[in-house]
């Protein structure tokens, strides 16, 4: 067994809220759940307006097939959120 895990930092420059912040995390965790059928969860800076953390974690029987899975989401999150500056942090375990 193979466990793959992301993290994503955003920074959400048009946000002036929390309000709006968690509209776009939710959208994020949402699209990312149904879409791959993983793990998601908002891990740290949940009291910042303009920054957030999400996880995400997938388990597959081989390396090869979670480091798909790894990519299509990083490509995803790129195509589909390109107003958010994103740094990304990936592990293989």
């Amino acid at each position: 067994m193979i466990i793959g895990s992301i993290v994503f930092e955003f920074y959400i420059p048009h946000s002036g809220s929390l309000k709006e912040k968690r509209m776009v995390v939710r959208s994020v965790k949402e699209k990312l759940k149904s879409k791959f059928n993983v793990s998601v969860s908002e891990v740290g800076n949940q009291e910042l307006w303009q920054s957030a953390q999400i996880a995400v974690v997938t388990v597959a029987p081989d390396k090869k097939q979670v480091e798909k899975v790894i990519q299509n989401i990083i490509n995803f999150v790129e195509v589909n959120f390109p107003d958010l500056h994103i740094n990304i942090y990936k592990e293989i375990i």
